[in-house]
């Protein structure tokens, strides 16, 4: 029997989370109709022999933004650098990594509606001219500089585009939301993801495991490995309903994929708040949860559901929460 170190082991996951990543576009599963535009786009940079145009990619957390900056790099065959908009903190952040891209090269910023505004404006001009103006010394002596930039290609990443700046976002090219996945494309990727993990899996555990994960592979990926966990502890060669059942009952996800922290929030809202409204300030007090990972990871799927609204006085629990959560609704709770 071989024994793993932890070094090997953390080895291994990364593998697998690089081996799940999709890396062209066969293997890019579902947002079919933004994949045929994209080809167009594509295509046609290729026949002007140019670098692809900016673009921007919005839409919750999970649903496969990164992958499709990483595919576009590739489908174009240049290299891609990635960074995120809180760590691009000053000018000289952005102006070190610009000066650096090689003709074509893709620069892939994630949750760019963090970036500072002096970072933003920078890239104004970046984006539109592929020139950096920067200024040169203090006070009087301070003098303006432009450098020559190659003729890269950015393709952002948020989740909250209203909170871009609009000289930014006017500035991409093609802007493109990403939707919540339907039940048979995550069939398809939880397919996709166990038999890279080494694990056969029943039909029956395919279909349970892609209703439980939000549609969103990020977490379809997530489940995969914990129910591949259990199976490998338990001894068994396949994943079946079975064992997928055992995990949702210790990960504590519902029939309908909620989590712990998702019930949390509705029933603070329910029992604390008299099923709203309440503003997000109070509701992430009271729940003892950042307000941003409210607004991000949990409310979007909440909304899905039906389970919650928004008012301008803040979030309601609809009849729907309160039938999941097997408690009564009062006359003064109806919405």
């Amino acid at each position: 029997m071989i024994v793993k170190t932890p070094p090997e082991q953390q080895k291994e996951e990364e593998t697998f989370e690089a081996n799940l990543r999709p890396k062209v576009w066969d293997e890019y599963i579902g947002q079919e109709k933004i994949k045929s535009n994209l080809r167009v786009i594509i295509d046609a940079a290729k026949k002007r022999q140019e670098p692809l145009e900016h673009l921007l990619v919005y839409g919750n957390s999970g649903l496969g933004k990164t992958t499709l900056a990483y595919v576009l790099a590739n489908e174009m065959g240049f290299g891609i650098q990635a960074c995120s908009g809180p760590a691009l903190n000053q000018p000289g952040d952005l102006a070190s990594i610009l000066t650096n891209l090689q003709d074509g090269e893709v620069l892939f910023i994630d949750e760019c509606h963090r970036l500072s505004r002096q970072v933003a404006e920078m890239l104004y001009s970046a984006m539109e001219d592929f020139k950096l103006h920067l200024i040169v010394g203090k006070g009087p002596m301070a003098r303006t500089m432009d450098l020559d930039l190659p003729r890269f290609t950015i393709i952002g990443a948020t989740t909250r585009i209203a909170l871009l700046p609009s000289p930014l976002r006017n500035r991409f090219g093609s802007i493109f939301q990403l939707n919540f996945y339907e039940q048979a494309d995550m069939e398809k990727i939880v397919q996709r993801s166990a038999t890279i993990l080494g694990m056969e899996i029943s039909p029956a555990a395919v279909q349970l495991i892609a209703a439980r994960s939000r549609s969103t592979p990020r977490v379809a990926n997530r489940i995969v490995k914990r129910v591949r966990d259990f199976a490998q502890v338990a001894g068994v060669p396949r994943i079946e309903e079975a064992i997928a059942h055992k995990t949702f009952g210790a990960l504590e996800i519902d029939e309908l994929g909620l989590e712990p922290e998702d019930r949390k929030i509705l029933q603070a809202i329910i029992t604390k708040f008299q099923g709203g409204p309440v503003g997000i300030q109070t509701l992430a007090a009271s729940v003892s949860e950042e307000q941003d990972t409210i607004l991000d990871i949990y409310e979007p799927f909440l909304l899905q559901l039906g389970f919650i609204q928004r008012t301008s006085r803040g979030r309601i629990a609809t009849p729907r929460a309160y039938k999941h959560l097997g408690v009564a609704q009062t006359k003064d709770n109806l919405i």
